[in-house]
Formats: structure tokens, sequence, C-alpha cells
């Protein structure tokens, strides 16, 4: 049980409406059903559900009105409802308290340099030459192939393959495919998370970058050559071809592919399923098969 007091003391929030004794034991969706002992949060568009709840806190915006307001309620008012309600999950999480630790099936190669406080799971492969920095977390099952360069306080899933070699091909004169060699890597900055089942290829010559703070979800494919600006995020199923150029804080929705070479400018968003066939620039949104803008479509 926590209090709504000491909850209070471990978030931010603008203002608050109700009783701090309150003890919580439990967080929930929003419900018209809400307990005493529940803590919950309300987007704006949920607001008008607000006035069948009778009990319970509830972390909510500026925008409430004071006609929601119910006398045996807590409200916890906020800039950012859905951020401050992560808070509150962190304060409930059982995994605040991480176990650095190397497992004993994990493959380590002897030439890998690697913090002394890392988390590595059971079959992880780290091959030649891997620097990992401190606070870095590695899934079960993850592959990572020689040269991978990953900063500090990296989360990287199950079941990943990072440093592999691109899919780069030249036909020869007998109309054989050749494999181009890849002599490049992958560098991973500081704060990035990647999820499950993620392949990131190396460079043919250089690096494949992520840099500070990137987020990469579950089913993505990062081709050689790719450079993903701080703060942008990449969902599930997405594809980015090779020596593709992503701004900051952009995000690319899922399952869009993004054809080689094309550059994504700041602050861009690629929509659902969109098939990126030119440069984007910044601060634009595309959308469909091929991608077209849709702030052109309003000029």
């Amino acid at each position: 049980m926590i209090t709504v007091k000491l909850i209070l003391e471990k978030i931010l929030y603008s203002r608050f409406i109700g009783n701090t004794d309150y003890q919580i034991s439990q967080i929930v969706k929003l419900s018209p059903n809400l307990e005493k002992y529940q803590i919950c949060w309300c987007s704006d568009k949920n607001l008008d559900k607000l006035s069948a709840i009778k009990c319970g806190t509830i972390i909510c915006s500026n925008n409430i009105e004071e006609k929601y307001f119910s006398k045996d309620c807590n409200y916890i008012i906020t800039e950012n409802p859905r951020l401050t309600f992560n808070s509150v999950l962190d304060l409930f999480s059982s995994d605040k308290e991480i176990d650095f630790v190397i497992e004993n099936t994990a493959s380590v190669h002897p030439l890998a340099v690697i913090s002394s406080k890392v988390k590595i799971g059971h079959n992880v492969v780290i091959d030649k030459d891997v620097v990992i920095g401190e606070g870095t977390i590695i899934g079960h099952n993850t592959v990572i192939l020689k040269g991978v360069k990953i900063g500090k306080n990296v989360k990287i899933g199950s079941n990943n393959t990072i440093g592999s070699i691109g899919f780069g091909y030249e036909k020869e004169s007998n109309g054989e495919y050749r494999l181009i060699n890849h002599i490049g890597n992958v560098v991973i900055e500081d704060n990035v998370e990647i999820g499950n089942n993620t392949a990131i290829d190396r460079a043919v010559l250089g690096s494949t970058i992520l840099r500070k703070n990137v987020k990469i979800d579950n089913l993505v494919h990062i081709a050689h050559g790719v450079e993903i600006g701080e703060n942008s995020l990449i969902i599930a199923n997405s594809m980015i071809g090779g020596s593709v150029k992503i701004g900051k804080n952009c995000w690319v929705a899922p399952s869009s592919s993004v054809l080689n070479q094309k550059s994504i400018g700041d602050n861009a968003l690629i929509g659902i399923g969109a098939v990126v066939l030119k440069d984007v620039p910044d601060n634009d949104i595309v959308v469909g098969n091929p991608a077209k803008s849709l702030n052109r479509n309003k000029k």
C-alpha cells in the first residue's frame, strides 16, 4: 500500500484535489467501478466518463471541469496524465532493482569490452570487439556480432541479431549474384531501447547508427548503413532500407517501409503501412502507398 501523499512526493503534477491519506494498493484502467484503494488515469476524450466514478484516485489533465468532480474521489491534475501515470507505475513496479549479471549460458568473446554493471541474459552471444556500456540490459537469445558498439543504459530485448551482414548483392557477368562484403559495424548510442525479434545490419563501410534515445519496436528490420536521429521511434514491422537517413524526433508507424538511400527529415511522421519512395522533408506527414504528403494536400 502507498499513500496518495507519498505518490504526490514522487511525481510532477499541477494540483491535487482530495484526501492525501488514501491508501493505494492497485493500479487499474479507467472504470465506473473504481474502488477507494485504486488509481487510474483519464484522457481528455474520456473526461465525460468521470461523472460515473464515485471514489478512487484519478490522474487527469488541466482540462477537467468542476462538473466532473465527486466529493469522495481524489484528482491528481497534471499537464500529461499518461506520463504521470507511468511515473506511478514505476512506484509499484517490482523490477526497479536490476540484478546486473551475465548468465552462465551466455557466450562472451574474450576480446569483448563489457562494463562491470550490465545484465546479459541466457544464450546471448557477444562477439569479438563488441563494446557494451554501463547499465545496459540484453535479453535472452540475442546475438551481438563483431565490432558492435553499445552505449550506456541501453535496453535490448530477446531474439535480436545486431551487426549481421546486410542484404547487398552485385550481379556478375555470368548472371550470378555475389554478396558484397560488409566491413563496417553498428553503433548504438546511450539510452536506446530495442524490442524483440529485430535485425540491425552492419554497414558496408562506416557504421549503422542509432543515436541517443532512439526506440525500436519488435519485428523491425534496419538495413546496412542506416542512421536514425535522436529521439526517433521505429514501430513494429517497419523496414528501413539501406543507407536511409532518419532525422530527430521522427515517428515511423507500424508496417511502413522506407526505400534505400532516402532521407527522412526532423520531426517527420510516416503513417501506418506507408511505402516511402521519395525523400520526406522536415515536419512533414506522409501516408499511403506510395507515400504522399498530407501537409501538401492542405496547401
